[in-house]
């Protein structure tokens, strides 16, 4: 049954009246049923991950989500402010020591065993807040900066997990994750719109010379076809730069890394296939399409494994 964090407000919220405080095993249960409501690859994730870090990464999960869901599932601009400087409170509030949240509970052992710093936490709040204010860019820099602190963080995270957090896997991971998100705003520029979110910069609309009223119309024109053909080399780009952390990290966790580089390049060829005329239809990576990544990363990291030992008995 899908967990919702509308619902859990009642008993988990900032007015909740809590009877006795969940331990820290009903909290990480809490945590691992969350993930698993909610994501609907985590069995093939939870297949992937080494067992010890299985758990952190459902806690980690729990605390993205709530964040999200507060940002986008309240449908009051204000309250969602409201709930997100609560959830600002309760991290800060985990990293004093006093947990209360079941979430909050769980994650805390996630930080003190991985030594997480509490910024890439707050980065996530604060990109969630901008989502209640700010629905358009004028400058690429600007939505950089939004990557920055709204899929950035989750990947340096996930560096401090796999233990492999330092100044260079940083930028690369950066790289994947600001390339990813860009392949996901590119792949649903008309569902953002019906949101009245629009990501495509006015500087490089201005730039191929897509005015404001083909934009508030849909227009697929010349102008636009450019714009997005623009949009999605530079998106590429930023994925391929950061393709060195793939070799970097050890063990399953580099299909992990792997899957999210290459699913983001899949969704960018899947734009590139419908013409980039994603007003007229949203391009989406086929299950049939992600099995074939899956089997062909799985393959390719067997490959690196065993070309040692080829190398040692040649």
């Amino acid at each position: 049954m899908l967990m919702s964090v509308i619902a859990d407000l009642d008993t988990w919220g900032p007015n909740a009246q809590r009877i006795s405080q969940v331990s820290t095993e009903q909290a990480e249960a809490y945590c691992r049923n969350f993930a698993k409501s909610h994501y609907e690859n985590f069995p093939v994730a939870s297949w992937l991950l080494p067992r010890d870090l299985r758990q952190h990464f459902c806690n980690v999960y729990a605390y993205c989500r709530w964040a999200d869901d507060l940002g986008d599932e309240v449908g009051d601009k204000k309250r969602s402010l409201e709930l997100l400087a609560w959830w600002r409170d309760e991290l800060d509030r985990c990293y004093d020591g006093d947990v209360r949240h079941p979430v909050f509970v769980a994650l805390a052992s996630t930080i003190e065993t991985y030594d997480i710093p509490r910024q890439p936490f707050a980065d996530l709040i604060s990109a969630f807040e901008q989502d209640q204010t700010v629905t358009e860019y004028e400058t690429f820099a600007q939505l950089l900066d939004y990557c920055h602190r709204s899929a950035n963080p989750v990947g340096r995270i996930v560096l401090h997990l796999c233990r492999s957090y330092g100044e260079e896997t940083a930028r690369w991971s950066d790289s994947i994750c600001t390339g990813l998100q860009l392949a996901n705003f590119w792949q649903d520029v008309s569902r953002d719109d019906d949101m009245g979110r629009i990501y495509l910069p006015s500087e490089d609309r201005e730039r191929f010379g897509y005015t404001v009223d083909m934009l508030q119309k849909r227009v697929t024109n010349d102008a636009f076809l450019k714009l997005m053909a623009f949009e999605v080399d530079r998106a590429r780009e930023m994925l391929l730069a950061g393709e060195p952390l793939v070799h970097e990290i050890k063990g399953r966790l580099q299909v992990d890394i792997e899957l999210f580089l290459r699913g983001g390049l899949q969704i960018l060829k899947e734009i590139e296939n419908i013409g980039h005329r994603v007003w007229d239809q949203r391009p989406v990576v086929r299950k049939r399409q992600f099995a074939r990544l899956f089997v062909s990363t799985c393959l390719r990291h067997l490959g690196r494994r065993m070309a040692p030992r080829i190398n040692r008995n040649s």
